[in-house]
């Protein structure tokens, strides 16, 4: 099997002994409330939202936050060893839907919202009695955030929205959306960030969308018709939104590049146990030396890939400016090695690869999507 780096005395990471200790708590978490129950999450189409207070209750959805709205004070090694650990649970849409609770649509409340809206609507958050989601995407397109048409205008201590998005995580079941809006003229400098209830009036779900994968994990269209709320409800400065999101996007992107190295790390000792036991022509498989160089490929890769996004985690924890590039590299490079990696995997089981009860060969129905969530991979190489 492939080992595990925090199995290995390396001077880097730098894993403590802290560290350690809360891997074998998420690692609980992960096999004891996520896979047991994960082939029926999936079947169902989602996951309960007891889940978001379970991790609540262990101090999972405020890693980085500040302990005075409730979270734990750590740094982003903290958030990279529970992306790893969670992906053990093998259902990825309920980690999609923790990792937006934690991380994506509550970081730039934490960062730049006021005393009140973190009292409103973070602090909850953090301890999972409200959902969130992020609204940025668009139908109208989705990396140009700068050319986003849903407005917001002013009326007397209101924001009046109007518009729609889509490819909403959360979307179906969030209570508040930390919601991209236009609040200026056309261009990035006209974008800002405000949080939206999902109860206000002229708020709507559209069709909840059907994924290849992430089945468990609800994403839906969200519709906007005239929802009042109040101008307090505003993230930072009006018309100052695409600078925030875009720093905010180096969390999102560090947490969907481990989230991939940790799968094919799940997938390669999948497929490498089943190259030792498989036989044909009289030999396993695995002694094959098609399948074992192609396998010492596949680990080489999946080193350099996980060592890129430890980089970034270390870059991001010192606030090395630098970070957005190392970043945006680590997730280019494994989005693209995922579907080395998976796809050559479910080959390496012949006909099994192609069954849907077998884990490596679900597995191959997403691989398009890690180049496509918190920016493409085209935009990765234009950041580059």
């Amino acid at each position: 099997a492939v080992v595990a780096r925090e199995d290995i005395d390396m001077p880097f990471p730098p894993w403590s002994e802290e560290h350690r200790t809360f891997r074998q708590m998420l690692r609980r978490f992960a096999l004891d409330e996520i896979r047991p129950n994960a082939e029926r999450w999936q079947q169902a189409g989602g996951f309960p939202n007891d889940l978001f207070r379970k991790a609540g209750d262990l101090g999972l959805l405020g890693i980085r936050f500040d302990p005075k709205w409730g979270g734990s004070g750590l740094d982003y090694w903290y958030t990279v060893i529970m992306v790893e650990e969670l992906v053990r649970g093998r259902d990825m849409g309920s980690v999609v839907g923790l990792c937006v609770q934690c991380e994506m649509a509550t970081s730039l409340i934490h960062d730049h919202g006021s005393d009140e809206l973190r009292t409103e609507w973070l602090v909850p958050a953090i301890r999972g009695e409200r959902i969130a989601a992020l609204g940025v995407t668009e139908p109208s397109g989705g990396s140009d955030v700068g050319a986003l048409l849903t407005s917001a205008r002013r009326e007397g201590d209101e924001y009046v929205i109007r518009g729609s998005k889509t490819f909403i995580s959360n979307g179906a079941r969030a209570d508040f959306v930390t919601l991209a809006v236009r609040t200026g003229g056309p261009g990035p400098a006209g974008v800002s960030f405000v949080v939206c209830p999902t109860d206000a009036r002229g708020f709507s779900i559209g069709k909840r969308l059907e994924k290849l994968d992430c089945h468990s994990s609800d994403t839906a269209e969200l519709f906007f018709d005239d929802v009042r709320i109040p101008r307090r409800y505003l993230i930072g400065e009006e018309n100052g939104g695409f600078h925030l999101i875009m720093g905010a996007f180096q969390g999102e992107r560090l947490v969907l590049a481990t989230m991939v190295n940790a799968l094919c790390r799940d997938v390669l000792e999948e497929t490498l146990a089943y190259l030792a036991e498989r036989k044909a022509f009289g030999q396993t498989i695995g002694s094959m030396q098609v399948w074992r160089h192609r396998m010492a490929d596949h680990m080489t890769d999946l080193e350099a890939s996980e060592l890129l996004a430890y980089r970034a985690a270390d870059q991001l924890c010192s606030a090395d400016p630098d970070a957005e590039v190392s970043v945006s590299m680590a997730k280019l490079y494994g989005a693209e090695m995922a579907r080395r990696v998976v796809l050559d995997c479910a080959q390496a089981f012949g006909g099994y690869g192609m069954m849907a009860e077998n884990y490596v060969a679900r597995c191959t129905r997403g691989v398009q999507g890690w180049g496509v969530g918190a920016g493409t991979s085209e935009i990765m190489r234009e950041i580059i």
